[in-house]
């Protein structure tokens, strides 16, 4: 979603490093690419322009400009600055039982899947939760919530209201189980536009739920489009807070920094993928840190703790500790490492990830040599994994034929395996650093 802003940003900041003294206008200059930048990138214009006007107030003063690093104290001074537009991260919390959480947004915005995500979340936090659908217009909408939570231990659907053509008979049915739970999540007929009609719908339903938070779903991808369709729901509705959708889409990212201002709400949540567990709390130091190429290692580590039990973590170090690191195991890893977003997604929570994902490229390491070497490793017989030293001439051609390659590129995937065993002796053996620089040159010896 940000990798347009954040290339944008980092494009600006590798000018202002490459500076060993920093005038006023070089500040100026760069003040006005990062003003371009957002704009392109879908922040609003009143939005970019207080923006640069309170980074220029800080940015400008001399201790800034003599100080010993001022292209760092630049960047921070806009980092501080992303930060405070986004707003501080807001921990979800429960206000009395049930939880009351109204959804609401256009169609197509993603809130039915949002609310069965929500779901996930809080069963993941052993809260018991009743989901509910409202709309009683989209045809099987009802029946998508149903399904959804079937797929989610500790939630329970509302299935009362299936058939149903009044709204009011639905949450007033749904009201009075929702006492049984911790939790009670509503999701609500989408608008293709704002109407009156539709506004005093959702109006009729917080009166009766008195919801403890009304959730404002929109899609990344609608642009500018998805603020005003912010300003126009939050003048009718008090909403409490805002959920992204399509975070993982080719969106350009202006829209969440432009949303608070907007709504006057802070971001709650971002949604990054179709799967149940693939909603965020939102984090401003952390999605700050993204644009400016600083990465998010903690998301990474996040990610990692999802794939990896602590079981087969141990299991992995014990391998390569022994230097019994089996292709089998080297592919398991591989597979593990498609399961949390895949390589370049992984590298991109690195600091300068955009620029590794560029040299990786330009080598040509990306998902798709990966997918190739798993389909390579999976055309070996069990023997032939275990030791492959057993990888004849023959034997590779076989291979390649089998895995739709080629036999060039079963040896790249040898050599890659071989060095990183080689790689792992060498600590063993003590020459870690000898190790690391011979990485960094892009062999092992």
């Amino acid at each position: 979603m940000f990798d347009f802003l954040s290339n944008k940003l980092t494009e600006v900041f590798g000018k202002l490093r490459g500076s060993a003294v920093l005038k006023e206008s070089d500040v100026d200059m760069a003040l006005r690419e990062i003003r371009l930048a957002l704009l392109d990138a879908d922040v609003s214009l009143e939005v970019a322009k207080t923006f640069i006007s309170k980074v220029k107030e800080k940015a400008i003063g001399q201790e800034v400009i003599r100080s010993v690093s001022p292209a760092q104290m630049v960047i921070k001074i806009v980092h501080d600055q992303l930060v405070e537009l986004l707003g501080e991260r807001v921990e979800p919390k429960i206000a009395g039982r049930p939880h009351k959480i109204l959804l609401v947004g256009l169609q197509g915005a993603g809130k039915t899947t949002t609310a069965a995500k929500l779901a996930h979340y809080w069963a993941g936090m052993a809260k018991k939760v009743l989901l509910c659908s409202a709309d009683i217009y989209r045809p099987a909408a009802m029946e998508q919530l149903q399904i959804l939570s079937t797929k989610i231990a500790g939630a329970n659907f509302y299935d009362e209201g299936l058939g149903q053509s009044s709204v009011e008979k639905i949450i007033n049915g749904a009201m009075s189980k929702s006492t049984e739970y911790d939790v009670f999540i509503i999701d609500t007929a989408g608008r293709l536009q704002i109407d009156d009609m539709k506004m005093a719908e959702l109006q009729t339903i917080n009166n009766i739920v008195q919801a403890d938070e009304i959730l404002l779903v929109a899609d990344m991808m609608t642009g500018q489009e998805a603020l005003s369709i912010a300003s126009a729901f939050s003048s009718k509705l008090p909403v409490t807070g805002v959920i992204l959708t399509r975070a993982d889409g080719d969106a350009r990212g202006g829209v969440a920094l432009s949303m608070r201002e907007v709504t006057g709400c802070p971001i709650r949540f971002i949604g990054t993928g179709e799967q149940l567990d693939s909603l965020s709390i939102f984090d401003a130091e952390r999605m700050a840190g993204r644009l400016l190429g600083m990465g998010d290692v903690v998301a990474l580590v996040e990610k990692a703790r999802q794939a990896f039990s602590q079981q087969e973590t141990e299991k992995a170090a014990q391998l390569l500790q022994s230097g019994n690191f089996t292709l089998d195991d080297f592919v398991h890893q591989m597979e593990k490492m498609s399961t949390m977003g895949g390589l370049k997604t992984i590298v991109k929570m690195l600091p300068q990830g955009q620029k590794i994902n560029s040299m990786m490229e330009q080598v040509g390491v990306s998902d798709k040599t990966i997918a190739h070497h798993i389909a390579i490793v999976r055309s070996m017989t069990a023997k032939e994994r275990a030791n492959h030293k057993l990888l004849n001439g023959s034997r590779r051609k076989r291979i390649a034929l089998g895995s739709g390659t080629s036999v060039q590129q079963v040896n790249q995937l040898i050599k890659q395996y071989e060095s990183m065993c080689k790689f792992f002796r060498q600590i063993q053996s003590g020459g870690f650093m000898k190790s690391i620089a011979s990485l960094m040159k892009g062999r092992v010896k």
